[in-house]
């Protein structure tokens, strides 16, 4: 594989990180610049917006001195969407025109077969991609995906299928679709679309608001799934645990509301809580912590403004019985992914949690102490392209999706 680039900075040894992952301290260069400017100077788009307690927005830049290479892993994709790694050092890769591939032993497979149709215009396609907690033993991938439109309205919508790698070409089978947004609505972008399994086994799935004026005000409606996060079990059946299972007119697999278009989440690990990134308008874009039947505020409640100017909705950003983001970006970062780093590869990243961004074009290393953001970093500033996902692998390299036309996968190798 061609080498790319390296670190510019050489490489600084730190003492050990201690804390558990996710629950860091800040290393000895992390200390030294505790307390320094913001990493971002860009004016904010809020100008007279407030946050609402201190280190909510705009902490220090905290420099972890990991010293990185970055090679290609994987080149010849189109839109990299989502990436998962499979027990046997396999990695599936999602492409938002539809294809899923899977890059094993150096080579790249052609598109698998028996993935579903997606409507692939604009912000649709196929999108998110988790591995069944079992899939050793049953092989089952479930994707998240915009359907085709019927009537010039669309949804998203998630199947599972049992991946075959024996006797031809890789292949799903038994392919199901388990779960439908609703209501469908004619628009193309705001899917959300990741998927993350809890550790009881159960399935999230991040959702959107589908953007358009309808889609906006459903976020904080109980009938619909839009602007939502969902809690479905692995056959798509409803938890009897979820928060609104037993309320009247309610969509019994909704787990939060009031969210906008999340592109990002995974599992802390040492909580289990799902952490999340979403999409603001013209800044707001947030970090939450999704906690079981909570109000995440969208559209009553953001950060920054429209896209054409003036206030959102109200123009307000605190209110009683609304969640506040544990931290906000004004301007914004366009979030794509995110991953906890766990790995002993990296002691000084250990416990940090990495964003992809796709507006800046860089990947952001968010040092945390406990739930609160205390430094970012920006790294990958030297490949100047758009960043879709990042997951960590099993050799502790952070491996990248780069979003564009001739995409590819970076790994991330710390020296």
């Amino acid at each position: 594989m061609k080498s790319l680039l390296s670190a510019a900075a050489t490489a600084v040894l730190l003492a050990a990180c201690g804390g558990q992952a996710g629950n860091a301290q800040t290393g000895a260069a992390e200390t030294a610049a505790a307390g320094g400017a913001p990493v971002e100077t860009r004016p904010p788009n809020g100008k007279d917006q407030k946050p609402a307690f201190p280190g909510q927005t705009r902490a220090p830049e905290v420099k972890a001195g990991v010293a990185y290479d970055v090679t290609d892993h994987v080149t010849g994709l189109q839109r990299p969407w989502g990436l998962a790694f499979t027990p046997d050092g396999g990695l599936l890769i999602t492409e938002r025109p539809g294809r899923l591939r899977l890059f094993k032993d150096g080579k790249l497979s052609e598109p698998v077969a028996g993935v579903p149709a997606v409507d692939a215009r604009d912000q649709g396609g196929l999108l998110g991609i988790a591995l069944d907690p079992k899939f050793a033993e049953n092989g089952l991938v479930y994707l998240a995906y915009a359907e085709p439109p019927k009537d010039e309205m669309n949804n998203a919508a998630v199947a599972r299928g049992r991946l075959v790698t024996t006797g031809g070409a890789p292949r799903l089978e038994n392919v199901t679709v388990i779960w439908r947004q609703t209501p469908r609505l004619a628009s193309t972008k705001h899917y959300g679309g990741r998927l993350v399994f809890a550790r009881d086994g159960t399935l999230f799935i991040t959702g959107g608001e589908r953007s358009i004026t309808e889609g906006r005000m459903q976020a904080q409606r109980m009938d619909g799934t839009l602007g939502k996060v969902v809690r479905i079990n692995a056959d798509g059946s409803i938890p009897k645990d979820t928060p609104f299972v037993s309320q009247a007119g309610a969509r019994p697999e909704i787990f939060s509301i009031g969210h906008r278009n999340i592109l990002g989440a995974a599992l802390h690990p040492t909580t289990g809580e799902l952490w999340e990134v979403e999409h603001g308008t013209r800044g707001g874009d947030e970090l939450n912590i999704v906690r079981k039947g909570k109000d995440y505020g969208w559209p009553t409640i953001a950060y920054g403004i429209e896209y054409a100017g003036g206030p959102i909705t109200g123009g307000i950003t605190q209110k009683a019985g609304m969640e506040q983001p544990i931290y906000y970006w004004d301007p914004v970062i366009a979030p794509g992914g995110m991953a906890f780093y766990t790995s002993d590869a990296a002691p000084a990243w250990k416990g940090s949690l990495f964003v992809t961004g796709l507006g800046p074009k860089y990947l952001g290393r968010l040092s945390l102490q406990g739930d609160k953001v205390v430094g970012e970093e920006r790294l990958l500033t030297e490949v100047g392209e758009r960043l879709r996902d990042v997951i960590v692998g099993p050799d502790g390299a952070l491996y990248v999706a780069t979003d564009n036309d001739k995409g590819r996968i970076l790994r991330v190798a710390p020296k």
